[in-house]
C-alpha cells in the first residue's frame, strides 16, 4: 500500500463514509447472530451526522478513505460509553481497533472528563471481545441489546489507556 493509517477526530464531511464503512463491517456480526436488524446496520446517515457533530468520533484514515472509526459520550454517571469500533476488513488485525480505542479514551478522559469507560459486545463476537480484554476491559454484567442480542458489558478506570500496538 505504500501508505500508513492516521487517526484523527472525525468531521461533517465524514459522516458518509462511516456510514457506509460500518454498513459493510458490521455485515459479519448480523450473520452471527442471523439479525440484520442489529442498530448499526438500521442506522440513518442523519443519524450517523448527529454523533460525529455532538459525540467524540474518532476515524482512521489510509490516505483520503475512512478505514475505521469509533464513538464515544460521556453518560450521567461519568462513565464513558464506547460503541460501533469498525475497522475495514482488508484492515483488521493490524492494531488499528486498539489505535482508535486509545484515541477514542485518551479524548474522553482528558476533554470530557470520563471516570470509566464502559463498551458492549455481542457473547459471540470472540474477536471484539478479545481485544478489548487484550487493553484492559473487564466484564461487568450483562444485557440484551434493544435489537435482542446479548451482551456484555465491559468496563475499565478512565487511567488505563488502550495498547497502541
Amino acid at each position: 500500500m505504500g501508505m500508513s493509517v492516521t487517526i484523527s477526530e472525525a468531521t461533517d464531511r465524514d459522516a458518509e463514509q462511516i456510514f457506509r464503512l460500518q454498513y459493510l463491517c458490521f455485515q459479519g456480526e448480523a450473520a452471527l447472530y442471523g439479525n440484520y436488524r442489529i442498530d448499526p446496520l438500521v442506522q440513518t446517515l442523519d443519524s450517523v451526522r448527529r454523533e460525529v457533530a455532538e459525540d467524540c468520533v474518532f476515524v482512521a484514515r489510509l490516505g483520503d478513505e475512512v478505514v475505521g472509526s469509533v464513538r464515544g459520550r460521556v453518560t450521567e454517571d461519568g462513565a464513558a460509553s464506547i460503541g460501533k469500533l469498525c475497522v475495514h476488513p482488508r484492515l483488521q488485525g493490524h492494531g488499528i481497533g486498539a489505535r482508535l480505542l486509545r484515541a477514542v479514551e485518551s479524548a474522553l478522559a482528558g476533554q470530557r472528563g470520563a471516570t470509566r469507560f464502559r463498551l458492549r459486545a455481542g457473547h459471540r463476537s470472540e474477536g471484539s471481545l478479545r481485544l478489548y480484554r487484550r487493553v484492559g476491559y473487564e466484564t461487568v454484567g450483562t444485557v440484551k441489546g434493544a435489537d435482542g442480542v446479548p451482551m456484555i458489558v465491559l468496563e475499565k478506570p478512565a487511567d488505563t489507556y488502550a495498547a497502541t500496538a
